[in-house]
């Protein structure tokens, strides 16, 4: 038996020794160029969301009714409480998204009534903004958190006032004819340059009360008369929450 293992290993390395280094060489297709972005630049492919100009590419996520939000001197904008998220124009699929937010400096309120808002990507899927600086909330609904189904790995908030950044790599999950999911989404997200989620199976829609649900027409409870938007969508959960510099990359 030796003997025959000590052929099978030999004619393998034989073979391994025979072959070119160019062999195994994979020329095409060519990664296309990108020039990186500096602090204040995206990439040169990004699509730009929002640069503190106007609110071109997106509209109220309430049907029929403007965008009442606030747009700051700062090239920033606020949330404006009771009237409603906004979403994209744009629909999306898997992304690259860069996008900088601050809680309010004044603090009020504690645990989820504190700083919060939330990216919800188709609608469907959120990844929670909160002021999660020594404040304490359940930990599958911290800043950083998929909301519900994933605690961040670590807590890398900075204090109320200061701004953060989240980039955030979504895979959006597939589905058949059918509408039936054939593969989960994921999730990896960097919180202020820290790995907090790791790749982590995105278990279904995001619900505050039950359990996610899956397929391509399940929306959360309070979405479910929009079963056509894959919009990414910011959330009026009635906090003086701002964000700044926003952009995305086709996956």
């Amino acid at each position: 038996m030796k003997y025959y293992i000590f052929l099978l290993t030999s004619s393998f390395v034989f073979c391994q020794t025979q072959m070119k280094p160019e062999e195994t060489e994979v020329w095409d297709p060519e990664p296309q160029k990108v020039n990186s972005g500096t602090l204040n630049s995206p990439p040169s492919d990004a699509i730009i969301l929002f640069d503190g100009t106007d609110f071109s590419k997106w509209k109220s996520g309430i049907q029929n009714q403007p965008i009442m939000w606030t747009l700051n001197s700062d090239k920033s904008m606020t949330v404006k409480p009771g009237s409603g998220g906004i979403e994209t124009i744009q629909e999306h699929g898997s992304i690259q998204l860069h996008i900088e937010w601050k809680t309010p400096t004044i603090i009020k309120g504690k645990g989820q009534g504190r700083g919060n808002s939330g990216i919800f990507f188709q609608r469907r899927f959120e990844v929670q903004v909160l002021d999660s600086y020594q404040n304490r909330t359940y930990s599958n609904g911290q800043a950083g958190s998929i909301y519900k189904q994933h605690i961040p790995l670590v807590n890398a908030s900075l204090p109320p006032g200061v701004w953060q950044t989240y980039d955030i790599v979504f895979n959006a999950p597939e589905y058949d004819e059918l509408g039936e999911e054939t593969k989960a989404g994921r999730f990896t997200v960097f919180h202020n340059g820290i790995l907090i989620q790791n790749s982590v199976e995105i278990l279904g829609t995001v619900e505050f009360i039950g359990k996610p649900k899956k397929g391509l027409n399940a929306m959360p409870g309070s979405e479910r008369d929009q079963l056509t938007h894959r919009s990414l969508l910011l959330q009026d959960h009635g906090d003086l929450v701002s964000y700044r510099n926003i952009w995305i990359r086709k996956l």
